[in-house]
């Protein structure tokens, strides 16, 4: 993909008031499209098709509203109310009273992954949506929620009493509605996403058992699994977490092989830990810069994008271009760019960035394209429609704010100067 030298007479684009206003723009515009259709009168949040509208199942009905989507309105709108955009609050009240009065379980405990028009649809509790609700509590407790200490009390108890696995120092996956154990998978992913919610939940209460935490998890994860791995982060593990590379699930939350966007994803999120902890693991930005030069040796298409998920051998497996893990990309040079002038990381935020421009935002219906094929044109399966505004509207935030934190403190460091 042609791009221009970088001028070495500009400051980088993060810098740069021209690049700021655009994402910016692009930020308002992504909840423009949200907040237009998303809200359902009957609780929780519409699935969008491509034009922005409700999705209708063949029988005139919905989707079921996932734990996932739910939480991460609620996060994204939080971040808006910060931001002082006018009717946030409303959609952060919706998403908080479905969170509590739709996906909760009010007889066992913890929160049902997908809700039907008449009930749970899928009962089960998995640890990814609840790293969610840990996430979208603390997000609303820093933008002055009446029910966040609430949501967030109850959902750190039931990660404590019910997920925590103290002896690796990790996150259980998944159990039945009653809470039994009925596989012995152990995953990544969740524990990804847990560490993102468990570094906001200590930022919003100050609690060191939450910062001890997500440590653990990025100790047991990078420093020990995707070290040992040259810097290619396992996925799939067993019970007592050894790598199980045979292991193939959902092509959407487990597919088989790796998924470089992940290694993005904690490139940024060992950034924000490291300093979020005092800068006392020298590990953790060393290991975010070896993350990110393995997913763009990779993982980048020479055509644009990164491909889905790969093969051990780092050959592509799955060669669809998802916006996702462009968004990771962008937020992982955005927090390696704050350590100090690297032109190689501030050429890959451009090229990232660009590829984003002309090729994921949805120019005519607004939003993102969320995946593409082998010719770049937009795609589905496994992801239809609009699906959720997380990762795009985290990519136009991060580098606009501090990089120390997590987004809602840094809206509530620029808010107060």
């Amino acid at each position: 993909m042609p791009s221009l030298a970088i001028d070495p007479r500009l400051p980088r684009w993060t810098e740069q008031p021209g690049h700021r206003a655009w994402l910016t723009a692009q930020a308002e515009a992504l909840l423009a499209f949200f907040e237009r259709h998303a809200i359902d009168p009957d609780g929780g949040f519409h699935v969008l098709d491509t034009a922005g509208r409700p999705v209708r199942t063949a029988d005139g009905g919905r989707p079921p509203r996932q734990l996932h989507s739910t939480t991460r309105m609620v996060h994204c709108f939080a971040a808006a109310h910060l931001m002082g955009r006018p009717g946030a609050d409303a959609i952060v009240d919706h998403g908080m009273d479905f969170l509590w009065n739709g996906h909760r379980d009010p007889v066992n405990g913890g929160y049902f992954w997908g809700i039907g028009a008449n009930g749970p649809s899928d009962p089960l509790k998995q640890a990814y949506g609840h790293a969610f609700v840990l996430l979208a509590a603390s997000s609303a407790k820093v933008a002055g929620h009446p029910d966040a200490d609430r949501l967030l009390a109850d959902v750190a108890t039931i990660l404590d009493e019910r997920f925590w696995e103290d002896g690796p120092g990790a996150s259980a996956e998944e159990f039945t509605p009653d809470w039994q154990s009925f596989d012995t998978y152990r995953g990544q992913n969740s524990n990804m996403h847990l560490t993102e919610a468990l570094m906001a939940a200590h930022e919003a209460t100050g609690d060191s058992l939450f910062l001890a935490r997500a440590e653990r998890i990025a100790e047991l994860i990078i420093d020990r699994h995707a070290r040992a791995a040259g810097w290619r982060v396992p996925e799939h593990f067993t019970a007592d977490w050894q790598v199980d590379r045979a292991y193939a699930g959902s092509p959407m939350f487990r597919p088989a092989g790796t998924t470089p966007g992940h290694w993005l994803e904690w490139a940024r999120l060992l950034v924000q830990l490291w300093q979020t902890g005092g800068r006392r693991h020298a590990w953790m930005p060393e290991a975010a810069r070896a993350l990110f030069d393995q997913a763009v040796t990779d993982a980048w298409d020479p055509a644009g994008g990164f491909w889905y998920s790969l093969e051990w051998d780092g050959t592509p497996r799955i060669r669809d271009r998802y916006w996702w893990p462009c968004c990771e990309a962008i937020g992982a040079a955005a927090f390696l760019g704050s350590l100090g002038d690297d032109p190689e990381i501030e050429a890959w935020y451009r090229r990232v960035w660009s590829f984003t421009a002309t090729r994921l935002i949805d120019r005519e219906h607004g939003g993102w394209h969320p995946q593409l094929d082998a010719t770049l044109a937009p795609n589905s399966d496994p992801f239809f429609g609009k699906p959720d505004i997380y990762h795009a509207f985290q990519a136009c935030m991060i580098p606009l704010l501090p990089k120390t934190g997590s987004l809602t403190r840094g809206l509530l460091a620029t808010a107060k100067g």
